[in-house]
């Protein structure tokens, strides 16, 4: 132990001795790990924000959709199993949606709107609260009143004004109008900067209840389409779903014909996560080249560092040092270098990450809080020694074989 003490020792001197050539030595360790910690944190900081968001607007959301198959088949979901799947301990609300095209005309100008036909869970999967009145439910649902919703964004393009509860739209869809009363106005949630509910030029969406435009636009008992709202959010979604289309083959006879496709929004997180986990894997990768680029650099000054020191060596070797010390001394200046390297670079790659992050945040309107991994930095604290270890070997083999005659007769 104490010669390796020694050892380090002498290493630490030699290093302070060619303090430039040392930090030039270290440059691409320090390069190459600071960049694999910025880059793994900052993706994964960028990865737990768009998490959060989907899982704040998409958690325990399941849609399911009717394949061609089925439509070919004239299957349909219907009214009746709606509110079957409503009575799954499993599922808290179900929403249907039809959209249609159509158009207004205001006193602001004509407009054309998004005409959605809903149920009556539809407000628990909206992105939105109430600001004016109230949402439609199972009463406006069974009795088919032509009553709508919109939001506060919507209303002032059509009236100027959001406080609109009261006020009447006429609405125009394939060649038929109907005038619908506005019960409610909502207001949208502060959308992330990931995922939005809304978009430049999209048009006017007006909300009804989907049996009111029965007689507007006609067969508004079917769906093609319905969103199923889990009543436990930690549940597997997968659970969920089984149930829900075993209820609708069991109702509609059709075991096995895959006439109902399921995606949940814990499918769409997971191979948005995968994405870009590769993407920050193969970057990582990338700038993971740096350290065997800084390793090769270890080697070359090692080399040049034996090449100077060959006297050095003569003199311990006929002084009676052993071939192992010599090969010992030299391995732990490679390694005290790259492990120097690794310790600036990691201080580095963390504040590059934050520094990175808070610029992002800044630009984006948002918090990205970076994903600063133990693990990461484990394992680059860990490459590091091995870079200076593995790089260190052929120079300290070299010194550690040449003949003490031989090296006393260098100058």
């Amino acid at each position: 132990m104490g010669g390796l003490y020694e050892y380090i020792k002498m290493a630490v001197q030699n290093i302070r001795a060619n303090k430039g050539r040392s930090f030039l030595t270290m440059l691409g360790i320090i390069i190459g790990i600071a960049s694999v910690i910025a880059i793994v944190s900052i993706g994964e900081g960028t990865k737990n924000q768009m998490n959060s968001e989907i899982d704040g607007i998409g958690s325990g959301l399941i849609a399911i959709d009717v394949s061609n198959d089925a439509m070919t088949e004239d299957e349909w979901i219907t009214p009746d199993d709606v509110q079957e799947i409503r009575k799954l301990d499993t599922v808290g609300g179900v929403s249907v949606s039809n959209n249609y095209d159509g158009e207004t005309v205001t006193g602001k100008g004509n407009f054309s709107i998004m005409l959605t036909g809903e149920g009556p869970d539809a407000k628990m999967i909206n992105n939105s609260d109430m600001k004016y009145g109230s949402y439609f439910g199972e009463t406006e649902i069974e009795e088919g009143k032509n009553v709508c919703v919109i939001s506060d964004t919507d209303a002032r393009q059509l009236f100027g004004t959001d406080d609109v509860v009261g006020m009447s739209l006429d609405i125009t869809c394939y060649d038929s109008s109907k005038s619908f009363r506005i019960m409610g106005v909502t207001t949208q949630k502060e959308n992330g900067t990931f995922v939005s509910y809304t978009y430049d030029g999209m048009p006017v969406t007006v909300n009804v209840p989907y049996s009111s435009m029965d007689d507007l636009v006609g067969g508004t008992d079917e769906f093609y389409s319905i969103t199923v709202v889990q009543a436990d959010k930690t549940l597997d979604s997968q659970i969920v779903a089984d149930q829900v289309v075993h209820l609708l083959e069991k109702r509609h006879q059709c075991a096995g014909e895959d006439y109902f496709h399921v995606q949940s929004f814990q499918d769409v997180l997971q191979s948005m996560n995968e994405m870009l986990g590769m993407v920050t894997a193969f970057i990582s990768f990338v700038a993971g080249i740096s350290l065997l680029v800084g390793g090769i650099g270890v080697m070359n000054i090692m080399l040049v560092s034996v090449t100077e020191r060959t006297r050095e060596i003569g003199i311990r070797k006929s002084l009676g040092a052993k071939t192992s010390s010599i090969m010992l001394q030299f391995l732990a200046e490679a390694a005290i270098l790259t492990v120097m390297g690794g310790v600036i670079g990691i201080i580095l790659g963390i504040l590059a990450g934050y520094g990175i992050c808070s610029i992002m945040s800044g630009s984006m309107g948002m918090t990205i809080t970076p994903g600063i991994s133990p693990t990461v930095i484990l394992a680059a604290t860990l490459f590091s020694c091995a870079v200076g270890v593995f790089f260190g070997i052929y120079p300290a083999k070299k010194a550690a074989k040449l003949s003490p005659i031989e090296a006393l007769r260098r100058n």
